[in-house]
């Protein structure tokens, strides 16, 4: 089974003025943190919802500083089930974003031909430093 796994990642910023550019600062931080291993990672902006249904932006800011919610997609190869998708995509993910808290939203099943061919098969139980 393929499954294909969203993580909710809250990204800290330092020194910012505005929303946009506290959104740019996160993706970039981000996909340096994540490349060149983890390059078929999809980063996106998150979404926020306060507790009565209101929409909330991806970025809280105060006094110059940000935390930002990014969405990072990734899709997970051979796999038991939609739990053990989520324990790998965690794993390789939390592995390269030492200090970021991670959430899995949600884990879905794709079919074998929907697949791009971007992202290799991961093995939970290889070793990081090989």
């Amino acid at each position: 089974m393929d499954c294909r796994v969203v993580v909710e990642a809250a990204v800290p910023v330092y020194d910012v003025e505005s929303p946009d550019e506290a959104v740019r600062i996160a993706v970039s931080k981000t996909g340096e943190m994540l490349n060149p291993d983890l390059n078929y990672v999809e980063i996106e902006m998150g979404s926020r919802t306060a507790p009565s249904g209101e929409e909330l932006p991806p970025v809280f800011i105060a006094a110059d500083e940000a935390l930002v919610a990014l969405e990072l997609e990734m899709d997970v190869f051979n796999v038991d089930r939609g739990e053990h998708a989520s324990r790998i995509a965690r794993k390789e993910i939390g592995q390269r974003l030492r200090n970021i808290p991670l959430k899995v939203l949600a884990v879905e099943e794709i079919d074998a031909d929907a697949t791009d061919g971007k992202s290799p098969t991961i093995d939970e139980d290889a070793d990081p430093d090989d």
